[in-house]
């Protein structure tokens, strides 16, 4: 078995649950390759007992086969690792060095087992949904799609924006709000359920629309199927607005021509067999359990 290691940078205090990854992996006889930022950071500092790899990005997959990527951090370091894996199809196994992580389900203090039950085969995969930018003029690059959502925001502390939606060309509705998030249902448990917006599992074929701050208060969010192309125009007092895509941004004005469909590839997630989606709902946002006399 031959898996990638990311992580977007090393914190001192994790030190000791890296050098405990490392160490498992070489238990397990399972080869190493770690992306080449976080290798230059963590070089004399983890006593490797294996020969690593360089693994240098997302070229690197068409050289090599690559069982699994491993995630060291939060969810946002798992947006940033579907960024390298896009298409490949390499399922990713999010450990949790961060804090929630909805999507990094494994603690710190499972790494030995989890790589134990990877060595074995002792895991499901999961397909996630994406969803996929068509703009004019191009915005993102080659990077036009997001895991998690896709917004359009207003800029520091202006006014609030107005927001023209259209479902499959049929107008939708006006927003007048501080933004619009449209996610996928891996993004439902992130910014969107922040302002407001539902839980929806990872199978459901979904979009959710959520208005931020929304002017008018019987403005909800929406379910929406994702075989929906969603479309928008934005106008405001000011020039320029923020278009997202999970975490990176560009700055867009009202001449943008903005639609979104459900991306043409799916991210897949590694999922150990005793740690479920339910499981991870009920543990990170402590359903049952009663705190009143914690």
């Amino acid at each position: 078995m031959q898996v990638v290691i990311y992580s977007q940078y090393l914190k001192e205090g994790d030190l000791p649950y890296v050098q405990q990854l490392f160490d498992a992996l070489a238990e397990h006889g399972i080869a190493a390759f770690v992306h080449a930022p976080y290798l230059d950071d963590i070089q004399g500092k983890i006593n490797f007992r294996a020969e690593v790899g360089r693994f240098e990005g997302y070229a690197d997959f068409s050289a090599g086969r690559y069982d699994v990527l491993i995630s060291l951090g939060g969810d946002g370091t798992i947006l940033a690792a579907a960024t390298l894996v896009r298409d490949r199809q390499v399922p990713i196994l999010g450990i949790n060095l961060g804090r929630l992580g909805f999507m990094a389900t494994v603690s710190k203090d499972r790494i030995g087992e989890a790589v134990a039950l990877l060595a074995h085969g002792r895991y499901s995969v999961g397909e996630r949904s994406t969803l996929f930018l068509e703009s004019s003029p191009p915005l993102f690059g080659d990077l036009p799609f997001a895991l998690n959502d896709f917004t359009i925001l207003k800029r520091d502390t202006s006014s609030m924006i107005t927001i023209h939606a259209y479902v499959n060309g049929a107008y939708l509705n006006t927003y007048w709000a501080d933004g619009l998030i449209l996610a996928t249902p891996t993004g439902s448990t992130g910014y969107s359920l922040s302002c407001g917006g539902p839980i929806v599992f990872p199978d459901s074929n979904n979009f959710v629309l959520t208005p931020v701050a929304p002017h008018n208060l019987n403005v909800r969010p929406l379910v929406l199927s994702d075989a929906s192309v969603i479309s928008f125009e934005v106008e405001g007092r000011n020039e320029n607005f923020l278009c997202t895509l999970d975490s990176r941004y560009e700055i867009i004005n009202s001449d943008n021509k903005i639609a979104v469909r459900r991306g043409d590839f799916s991210i897949r997630m590694v999922h150990l067999l005793d740690i479920g989606f339910l499981d991870t709902m009920r543990n990170k946002l402590t359903w049952g359990v009663d705190l009143r006399n914690h």
